[in-house]
């Protein structure tokens, strides 16, 4: 039997510091509940300390999600600690993640502390949530640029003191398969006690390694993974958990190691994830981009159809790509849409499969085939969209070659009523960008907008991204629907919705509100 390899996600967590991302708490809790289909081992669900926002996510995920290990972050003070452990203690199987950094830059610019001290706070940091949980993980920020030799005091001392992870993370993404393969075959060599912990990486993408560093160090030891959802994270991201999964699965010659991970889940999970984030996945990405399995050279298409190990080196139906016999359309029930679903991997209560019904029976009267992608570009606009409060509710768009684009627009605005207006533009969705504008009064500006069609065919839904800055805050939005204007316009009110959440957020956190009272 081949060693076992645990796969922590910090989606929710590292994930979520993407430049644009902000998660609800609801959303937060939809993502750890697939994460729990997918049955990652760990779950990072957040920064209790950070928020209360961030506290009541994680508290939630804590008290809700039971087939995994729920690891809440927190400094080396015993105020953080505290505070995570008050969010997690409901946990099933909770973990307390302290970390601080070990390399001399960090010491000496950032914490401004000596060696000594940093050892003194590591060590008090495991003996405190050792007090509380059995469970404890310490991590030595930029571990990868620290001298080996106090790197490995540090670990021998915090293995002493409690710490059942030693996560070693490559933090700015700055170290190369090789040399990472030593860091952590010298801490194997040279910490007495190693043989008492698992060793962990989590790898940043600045380099465009993190993958690859993260199973250079499976090679040398580590037992753990760090990763996240379509890389997504701090910066150029974090490595991928479904490269590492995959890589893992299809490679047993080279890696005889397992991971207990439902392969099955990873393309529902990545679509979830990129939905509620507004992150697009690139195409051209790894197992879960569109062109993924696609094949386009008359060349490959002959040899897969005759045999389709010749061009695939793993089966997409093993990562959740369907090939389903169920053909939706028009005729189709409400029971078969269900059924689905679920082999999508989203489980709706009746109320919420009624909403998403309804938009199926309309989206069917315009297409003659409704695919995956449609349902699931549905599902993430009727189900993981809290009320907002901008909505749209009328849309019409005047536009040709011998016409000025012109919009009409009526949107409902929360504690407002409806309001209606018209105007002009360059094109109809500058005309329609103008209107919106005029009618929220937003003094955002538009940073991103590109457009990506769901599915093939002139009758394909498309899906638009917007990014959106106001006030130094940025945020992503999207929005789909056949009418690519009418998308378009979507993905623009649910970024202003986005700013709106923000908005309220920061207002709570300059009020003072503490996110528990320990």
């Amino acid at each position: 039997m081949s060693e076992r390899v645990y796969i922590f996600d910090t989606t929710l967590r590292d994930g979520e510091q993407s430049p644009g991302v902000s998660l609800n708490v609801e959303e937060k809790l939809r993502i750890a509940q697939q994460l729990e289909r997918l049955k990652v081992d760990v779950i990072e669900a957040g920064f209790p300390v950070a928020s209360p926002g961030d506290f009541e996510a994680v508290k939630r995920i804590a008290d809700e999600v039971r087939g995994l290990e729920v690891a809440a972050l927190a400094r080396a003070n015993q105020r953080d600690i505290d505070t995570a452990w008050e969010a997690i203690k409901r946990a099933a199987s909770p973990r307390i993640h302290t970390f601080i950094a070990t390399s001399d830059i960090h010491l000496k610019y950032k914490l401004r502390k000596s060696r000594e001290e940093v050892l003194e706070l590591a060590v008090s940091a495991v003996k405190h949530a050792s007090s509380y949980t059995s469970n404890v993980e310490f991590s030595a920020e930029d571990a990868t640029r620290s001298d080996l030799a106090f790197l490995a005091q540090v670990v021998e001392a915090v293995i002493e003191a409690g710490a059942r992870v030693v996560n070693i993370p490559d933090t700015v993404g700055y170290t190369v398969p090789h040399e990472y393969e030593r860091i952590i075959s010298y801490l194997k060599e040279h910490v007495a006690n190693i043989d008492r912990a698992i060793i962990s990486v989590h790898c940043h993408n600045d380099l465009g390694l993190a993958v690859a560093n993260s199973v250079a160090a499976i090679r040398a030891g580590a037992r753990q993974i760090e990763c996240t959802i379509n890389g997504i994270g701090e910066r150029a991201g974090n490595a991928a958990m479904e490269e590492i999964v995959m890589i893992l699965r299809t490679r047993q010659d080279v890696f005889p190691y397992h991971t207990e991970i439902n392969t099955r889940q990873i393309v529902p999970t990545s679509r979830l994830v990129s939905h509620l984030t507004g992150m697009v996945v690139q195409p051209n990405k790894a197992i879960v981009g569109a062109n993924a399995f696609a094949h386009e050279s008359g060349i490959h298409q002959d040899g897969v159809l005759k045999e389709r190990s010749t061009y695939e080196i793993m089966s997409p139906e093993d990562v959740g790509w369907s090939k389903s016999a169920i053909v939706l359309g028009k005729h189709s029930g409400r029971h078969a849409l269900k059924a689905k679903l679920e082999e999508l991997g989203y489980h709706l209560a009746d109320e919420e499969l009624d909403r998403v019904f309804r938009r199926f029976k309309e989206l069917a009267d315009k297409k003659q085939e409704i695919f995956d992608e449609d349902i699931e570009a549905i599902v993430a606009d009727e189900v993981f969209r809290l009320p907002d409060k901008y909505e749209l509710k009328y849309l019409n768009v005047i536009s040709g070659t011998t016409t000025i684009p012109t919009a009409m627009v009526e949107v409902s605005i929360e504690g407002q009523g409806t309001k209606r207006l018209a105007g002009f533009g360059v094109g109809p969705i500058d005309a329609a960008y103008n209107v919106l504008a005029q009618i929220t009064g937003t003094a955002s500006r538009l940073l991103r907008f590109s457009v990506t069609s769901i599915t093939g065919g002139t009758d394909a839904q498309g899906e638009v991204t917007v990014r959106l800055e106001e006030g130094g805050q940025v945020v992503m939005g999207q929005g789909a629907d056949s009418d690519i204007i009418v998308a378009a316009a979507k993905a623009y009110l649910n970024a202003l919705n986005r700013l709106e959440r923000l908005k309220k957020k920061n207002e709570r956190q300059v009020q003072g509100m503490c996110p528990a009272k320990v």
